[in-house]
């Protein structure tokens, strides 16, 4: 086993070691399973989705036809996934797209199954034994140090997400670095740099350029006018950077035209005044890859990061970061890392891809694996927006749906599906929550919001959740 809090203790931390650590936890499963039943009346398809977005983009797709079922199989007791426990509460639009998943989560051929942990309370084989097709679609593992978290642990820290519930981040130093600059990485920024906390200045770094960022228009935009913040920009980091937007395509070309006005251009009187009068600052630290962090004296505390000096090789997406060899060392008192996702085998029975984190797939179809699908990061690695996502679990669902045309996904033997499962979680004590239960949860965490002024106050412990549920 790493020791992580022996390791920070040291007074120096590779930050290879670091990565490591970030990454030694087990990734909860999300996953999809498809099951048909054959009668004399023709077939009845069942299948079941993960509750995060890409899932229920399946899902969306899947009960197209009617001769097909969804069972959902989530690891919590509670749906929803990324748009619960992922998207920033600043963006209060984004998680309303509940309500379009709710509507589907209720169709007659829909099933939910929370609280159920595949590869725990139920096997990968059981499963395949059960169902027609399994669309595997689960995430990311993630782990913090002392000083240094995930920003996947953050951000669930602050969306509620029980087992981040314990994180408790010291928030009261002046400066916080964030690795990473999407727009995973900008939420982070945004939360950081609200009022209530003590932070007063935020770096969002990244090893290569501004024509390579990786966040889009609108959470740049969104930073920019952040109230009570200014940009503090390095002028140097976007020298050339104007004479090289000819070439780029339009989208990335309007996201650097903004940095440009944001890093360069004189503000307005009113801009000026605004900026004037904010007292936290905000700013992207380019051609900068982080190579330590370095403890106070006492040994306990993140004093500072060794970051190391980039050039690019290469122009565009393709360009390549290369060590100058030269170092600087920003003091911080938090490091939150927004880089190196990585998904996980979760049982020998699915092909793995360790050096790309991804089960082999094409069009999420899994390699040499008839009737086991794929979606989500676990298809394609970390990559892309929500958009970018749904539409590739659009490209899964068609696969499903074309293998069973054609026969490639044999339908024509029954299988029990749902029924089985339940049996064995039964058999090991395991009981479901089912989206009835789950709308109990719902109804309580709304009503607890209600008093204090919120859509909701989330419940963020799995044993009351299911207290709730099971009432």
């Amino acid at each position: 086993m790493f020791d992580v809090s022996r390791t920070l203790t040291a007074r120096r931390v590779r930050w290879e070691f670091l990565a490591r650590a970030l990454n030694i936890s087990s990734s909860p499963l999300r996953s999809v399973f498809a099951q048909s039943h054959a009668d004399s009346r023709g077939f009845d398809s069942r299948t079941c989705t993960r509750t995060a977005p890409r899932s229920v983009y399946k899902e969306q797709d899947v009960p197209a036809r009617p001769d097909v079922q969804v069972d959902i199989y989530e690891r919590l007791p509670v749906p929803f996934g990324l748009v619960r426990f992922g998207v920033a509460p600043d963006h209060p639009e984004v998680k309303n797209v509940i309500n379009t998943f709710t509507q589907t989560a209720k169709q007659s051929r829909c099933s939910f199954y929370g609280n159920v942990n595949v590869g725990k309370d139920i096997q990968m084989e059981e499963l395949r034994q059960a169902y027609h097709a399994v669309v595997l679609d689960y995430g990311v593992p993630g782990e913090h140090l002392a000083g240094v978290y995930s920003a996947k642990d953050f951000v669930g820290w602050y969306n509620g997400l029980p087992s981040c519930r314990q994180l408790n981040p010291d928030l009261s130093c002046d400066t916080a670095v964030i690795l990473g600059q999407g727009n995973v990485a900008l939420d982070v920024a945004r939360i950081l740099l609200a009022p209530v906390q003590m932070l007063k200045r935020v770096l969002v770094v990244g090893r290569r350029g501004p024509l390579q960022v990786a966040c889009t228009i609108k959470e740049l935009r969104e930073m920019v006018n952040l109230p009570g913040t200014k940009p503090d920009m390095v002028v140097e980091d976007f020298d050339s950077i104007a004479e090289a937007l000819k070439d780029v395509p339009r989208p990335r070309k309007r996201l650097t035209e903004l940095l440009l006005k944001t890093a360069l251009d004189p503000p307005g009187e009113k801009e000026q005044q605004r900026r004037n009068a904010a007292h936290r600052s905000w700013a992207f630290r380019f051609y900068r890859s982080p190579v330590e962090v370095l403890p106070d004296a006492s040994g306990t505390r993140t004093a500072a990061l060794r970051l190391a000096v980039n050039r690019l090789e290469g122009a565009g997406e393709g360009a390549r970061a290369v060590l100058t060899g030269e170092e600087e060392v920003v003091p911080c008192g938090l490091v939150i890392s927004s880089i190196g996702y990585k998904s996980l085998p979760i049982d020998p029975a699915v092909p793995f891809d360790p050096s790309k984190a991804i089960v082999p797939n094409t069009m999420g179809r899994v390699t040499d694996a008839a009737g086991l699908y794929v979606s989500g990061w676990l298809k394609t690695g970390p990559t892309g927006v929500i958009a970018t996502t749904m539409n590739s679990s659009f490209d899964t669902a068609r696969s499903l749906l074309e293998d069973m045309s054609s026969g490639a996904v044999d339908v024509s033997t029954q299988r029990p599906g749902s029924s089985s499962v339940r049996a064995l979680l039964d058999e090991r004590g395991i009981q479901p929550v089912t989206f009835c239960d789950w709308e109990k949860i719902d109804l309580v965490e709304t009503q607890r919001g209600e008093a204090v002024g919120k859509p909701r106050e989330k419940i963020q412990t799995v044993e009351e959740m299911l207290q709730v549920a099971h009432t």
